[in-house]
């Protein structure tokens, strides 16, 4: 009886009992990112938004559909450490091309596959007109695709009294993308940097096989039944792209400091001060929205702003105060730009605070000498020239700026205050009045005589 009643109320537990819902996620989800454009920050932060929503999702892998010709290399490092850094295995797919920044982040992922004709390697560190940058920047390239390939580890095989070690991917391989010094027999020639075809990068362990399309990859990867899901950026996404991409921050520093070299011009609050408060919120607003302008920093540029105003409408000459504020504005704009923890730079590379202090250095000569440009241009063979006074006006025309009620004063006497050599200071009827000698100079306390009046000033002589 006892069995049969503990049976019932288990039964009615059970029936009453919530049931538990299971997940809505497909078992076999793959997760694609693409990443076929220029590598900038507008690749970095797709990146770091796919990586976040697929680890909600937990899918059995990413895989990366990559078409590239290269790009920033400080991104593509970032995009890199992403993937080696993941819980989840991501593969790659390219399409066509893996140039430079795209063969770092190839060679980062667990697997990688090409379609027949595509291209991997020529990683060689380049400027924007295509010529080779110093060694110092191909020797942090190499050290890091070096690193990027000893990551997926290796054999080692003894054979007799030798330990053979066998990369999964060469690093020396790697490497010779970036330097072309470096020669390894039966894959290049010195002089020539290391580019590989699909077949090719099979052969030397940077491919592990052909493929067609997305399918076809993921059926290489064995994935039965697999469910797709892309990433689909936002136009806000696209937008902070666009507003933290190197080249537009130039443009941004140049366009506030460019605006407020033009306002110093022309005191008042006028459209260059407007530009350059406009331009400011787009260089500030995105990097404090990504933790990188803390506040600090933000008030460090409005006060280098302020001593800069101040030393040129307070203060006489350029001094102390001027130097500071152009120092803490350089400031400013800098810190904004790198990864630090208020004056913690630990976590921050040395070649990263060099890219952010050259573009702000960079965008501060360009506004300084730009502006200096813009100005005779505009105010001296354009339309801006209609609203500036170019005629002259002579004072024996009658325009003068110093005050002629003096001139009255032909005739009348007095003493030398100060010594005239020839200017000085005369007293006549208890007031003092700036004079210049007609003649020769006159001692302190000697009797004059107003014989006449230039620009602003008495002339007088020695009275007989």
């Amino acid at each position: 009886m006892n069995r049969m009643l503990l049976l019932l109320i288990a039964i009615v537990l059970l029936a009453f009992t919530p049931e538990e819902k299971t997940d809505s996620i497909p078992q076999n989800l793959v997760y694609v990112l693409n990443i076929q454009r220029e590598i900038g920050s507008t690749s970095w932060i797709h990146t770091q938004q796919a990586f976040e929503e697929a680890n909600k999702l937990k899918p059995v892998c990413i895989l990366i559909h990559m078409n590239t010709y290269g790009g920033e290399v400080v991104y593509a490092d970032s995009i890199r450490t992403k993937i080696l850094n993941s819980l989840i295995p991501v593969h790659v797919f390219i399409d066509n091309n893996a140039a430079s920044a795209g063969a770092l982040i190839s060679i980062a992922c667990d697997s990688i596959y090409m379609r027949p004709g595509a291209n991997i390697g020529a990683a060689t560190v380049v400027n924007q007109t295509g010529e080779q940058m110093p060694d110092k920047y191909q020797s942090y390239m190499r050290a890091t695709i070096r690193s990027t390939a000893e990551a997926h580890g290796a054999d080692t095989i003894v054979v007799g009294n030798d330990t053979i070690v066998k990369w999964v991917r060469d690093p020396r391989i790697a490497e010779a993308m970036v330097d072309d010094r470096i020669s390894i027999p039966n894959v290049t020639d010195s002089g020539k940097v290391v580019t590989f075809t699909a077949r090719e990068a099979i052969k030397f362990g940077f491919c592990e096989g052909e493929a067609n399309s997305i399918n076809e990859v993921i059926q290489k990867l064995h994935i039965k039944n697999p469910t797709i899901v892309t990433y689909e950026p936002s136009f806000y996404d696209g937008l902070k792209g666009f507003l933290t991409n190197s080249f537009f921050h130039g443009i941004l520093i140049l366009v506030i400091l460019g605006g407020l070299y033009f306002e110093l011009q022309t005191p008042g609050i006028g459209f260059p001060l407007i530009a350059a408060i406009i331009a400011a919120v787009l260089y500030f607003a995105p990097l404090y929205l990504d933790g990188l302008a803390a506040n600090w920093e933000i008030i460090i540029f409005i006060i280098g702003v302020g001593l800069v105003a101040v030393e040129i409408f307070v203060i006489p000459g350029f001094g102390i105060a001027g130097f500071s504020g152009i120092a803490l504005v350089i400031l400013g704009l800098t810190l904004s730009l790198v990864n630090n923890v208020v004056f913690d730079f630990s976590n921050v590379r040395f070649e990263d605070l060099l890219t952010a202090f050259l573009t702000v250095l960079l965008g501060f000569i360009g506004a300084f000498f730009g502006g200096i440009y813009l100005t005779r241009k505009f105010f001296a063979d354009s339309s801006f020239s209609r609203v500036s006074l170019l005629a002259t006006q002579d004072i024996d025309k009658g325009y003068v700026g110093v005050d002629i009620s003096i001139n009255t004063m032909i005739g009348q006497t007095g003493h030398a205050a100060t010594i005239l050599r020839p200017g000085g200071k005369v007293n006549i009827n208890s007031e003092l009045y700036d004079a210049i000698a007609e003649s020769g100079y006159i001692d302190k306390g000697v009797e004059i005589e107003v014989t006449g009046f230039s620009g602003g000033q008495l002339v007088v002589g020695k009275r007989i």
